[in-house]
């Protein structure tokens, strides 16, 4: 084989091994809507860390490797689980092959109430300095099970969120929003 040959599917190959990095660690995502206003706005786009919340099968992997057995609800989570207040991209849960962006606001285990338009998380009123108005919604206590998250967007007048269709299920998170990269004026680390 010649050496251009050969210098050209080593290219290609280095070529094809970033693609598959880059796809399995991070997402373009564009904000559509006014329900995370002000945080986010209509038209912009983001990147997504697809690796944040990377969730490894342990039980899966364990059947490649010959005699290493493990228990089948094993699983491991690298880097760790979303947070509260995190911005979170996710698969709609009624409609699979969307994806929305919202605002983690209950994690497993807690008991989200809203009186008022206040949330309350397991008994305690939050302050949200990221809230856009106030909003006049209730809803009676529910409590997210083991991977389930609560989310809500910020523009709680006008947002589908969690109060509509329920929790998200874990497997569903795509990742967490990590830069608003246009438009260009607009760049910078979303809170």
């Amino acid at each position: 084989m010649s050496a251009v040959v050969r210098e050209i599917l080593e290219a290609l190959a280095l070529a094809i091994v970033v693609f598959i990095l880059i796809q399995a660690s991070a997402q373009n995502f564009r904000v559509e809507g006014s329900s995370m206003a002000p945080t986010l706005e209509g038209q912009q786009y983001l990147l997504v860390n697809k690796l944040a919340y990377f969730n490894f099968d342990v039980e899966r992997f364990s059947r490649i490797i010959p005699f290493w057995k493990v228990d089948k609800s094993s699983e491991s989570r690298p880097f760790r689980s979303p947070r509260f207040g995190e911005i979170i991209v996710f698969r709609f849960p009624g409609e699979p092959k969307r994806d929305f962006v919202k605002r983690v606001i209950g994690l497993p285990g807690d008991r989200i109430e809203i009186v008022d338009g206040r949330v309350a998380i397991n008994g305690a009123v939050y302050s949200e300095p990221y809230v856009n108005g106030p909003f006049s919604t209730n809803m009676a206590s529910i409590t997210m099970k083991e991977g389930e998250y609560f989310v809500m967007g910020d523009n709680r007048a006008h947002s589908n969120d969690s109060r509509s269709w329920g929790p998200v299920p874990e497997k569903n998170v795509v990742g967490k929003v990590w830069l608003v990269y246009w438009p260009f004026s607009e760049v910078g680390v979303p809170r």
